[in-house]
């Protein structure tokens, strides 16, 4: 199993919500908000290149006609790669935390 880290997951699911509508600025809104802290765009498409690498996502880029205002982007959309290592991921999580009862944290903070 090839793990990923906690911002290639939060990336991984970003593009897997948005669907057709995953681009740089959404993703990163996404992630922002997950975190509840404000990525960069460098650091996000560094991650985005990495998982571009390992084949979890693919990306296609839609140019804009000459005549309309704004820029081409790069969108970007799951491989069934990434859908396994967000499987993985998943599963990784639940068995780390396998009978650490929601309460536990609280009954030591009272001691």
């Amino acid at each position: 199993m090839d793990i990923i880290t906690r911002l290639e997951e939060a990336i991984l699911i970003a593009v897997w919500k948005l669907q057709d509508n995953a681009y740089g600025v959404t993703i990163n809104n996404s992630v922002s908000e997950f975190f509840d802290k404000k990525y960069t765009m460098g650091a996000l498409y560094y991650s985005l290149d990495q998982l571009l690498r390992k084949r979890y996502v693919d990306k296609t880029v839609k140019h804009i006609p000459k005549e309309s205002v704004g820029r081409s982007r790069t969108y970007y959309r799951l491989t069934r790669k990434g859908e396994k290592a967000l499987q993985e991921a998943k599963a990784h999580q639940e068995k780390l935390w396998k009978g650490i009862p929601d309460l536990a944290f609280k009954a030591k903070e009272s001691k």
